[in-house]
């Protein structure tokens, strides 16, 4: 019996782990869509496909966030000041990784 409630938290994870990568993308989806939008007019330079390689990587980047929230979720289950810790943490790495992922995503467009 202790094998199956072993396997039946195991399946709990990994649905949470795809919910909590999902919600980080969609995150970095609509903030990198609102910045897109009031952008402009866009230079000829940058070709017709540009705002491809932001859409994609801002969303991978809040996808890796989502996936570091996950991985301190024991953290989160002690309570105390290791949940303050660790939603710190979490949000403090969720915002240094969307920065990065526009970065990355505008490099060579819209940030020379």
């Amino acid at each position: 019996m202790t094998q199956q409630n072993n396997t039946t938290t195991k399946q709990l994870h990994r649905s949470s782990l795809s919910k909590r990568m999902s919600q980080g993308a969609c995150i970095g989806l609509v903030l990198i869509t609102l910045f897109l939008t009031g952008a402009g007019k866009p230079n000829p330079e940058w070709g017709k496909l540009w705002m491809i390689k932001p859409l994609l990587m801002v969303p991978f980047a809040g996808a890796m966030g989502g996936l570091f929230y996950f991985c301190t979720d024991h953290f989160r289950e002690q309570g105390g000041w290791m949940k303050i810790g660790a939603n710190i943490i979490s949000l403090l790495i969720f915002i240094v990784g969307l920065w990065l992922g526009f970065v990355l995503g505008l490099n060579g467009t819209m940030w020379n």
